[in-house]
């Protein structure tokens, strides 16, 4: 016997796996941020400390490069880049907020896991325990993964060598492609995604790492406002279980 809470349980679910199947590709990226923390300098445990605690990829990446390259006298260089590339969460924990619901322990802990990952996937869903299921599987997944494969890739870095040569640096963008590929069905949702990406290319080579993400946020957010592209357009036909197609999460 079926009840009215079956579709949103059914979507919960779908939301589970989702949120596992990123986690499962963005924590193999971890192994590269063990070695290369390792080779920049530091100890293992600095290496998963710095997962426990920080716990955001591309700044942690920024961080330990920077170390690598100018050692202790960079780090204020190495601290200016990683808050750079963790401004974005800000606008995360914004948007996550009414999903996450009220309480200051429960916001608190949702801090912690407010990621690229678990907001894409708590968005890409339409009902309101669905969004909450996804964030917080793909936030604990996440967690739990990506510092198993911290302290994985800093013990066996020596023996791994360089884990571009699996690669695994292009695991979490795959991982960001699959959530994204599904919405790319009407022009103004290309659009947004084009321009940002574009802007992003041209810009990260020329300045501060971080800059070109908020950057190119910027962009996406004036194309999917003005609506360019979309105006003309008539609705396709929506799949049931690929939600809020027009623009990007």
């Amino acid at each position: 016997m079926t009840t009215p809470d079956d579709p949103s349980r059914a979507e919960a679910r779908r939301a589970a796996r989702s949120g596992l199947g990123v986690a499962l590709a963005t924590s193999a990226y971890g192994v590269s941020f063990g070695a290369l923390a390792t080779a920049s300098g530091f100890d293992v445990w600095q290496t998963c400390v710095l997962s426990l605690v920080m716990f955001t990829g591309g700044s942690q990446f920024a961080f330990v490069g920077v170390i690598g390259a100018g050692g202790l006298a960079a780090a204020p260089a190495a601290i200016a880049s990683a808050g750079l590339l963790g401004v974005r969460n800000i606008a995360y924990g914004m948007r996550m907020s009414p999903v996450v619901g009220t309480g200051f322990w429960r916001r608190a802990a949702a801090a912690q896991f407010t990621i690229d990952e678990s907001t894409a996937v708590s968005l890409a869903q339409t009902t309101p325990h669905a969004r909450l299921v996804g964030f917080w599987v793909t936030g604990l997944a996440i967690y739990a993964g990506w510092n198993l494969t911290t302290f994985a890739g800093a013990l066996l870095g020596d023996v791994l060598g360089d884990p571009r040569a699996y690669g695994l640096d292009a695991a979490a963008a795959a991982a960001f492609l699959a959530l994204l590929w599904p919405r790319l069905r009407r022009r103004q949702a290309i659009a947004v995604g084009v321009a940002a990406a574009v802007v992003a290319t041209v810009l990260t080579p020329v300045i501060l790492p971080g800059v070109p993400v908020l950057v190119a946020a910027v962009v996406a957010v004036v194309v999917g406002w003005f609506n360019w592209l979309g105006r003309t357009e008539s609705p396709p036909s929506e799949p049931t279980d690929v939600p809020e197609r027009e623009g990007l999460p």
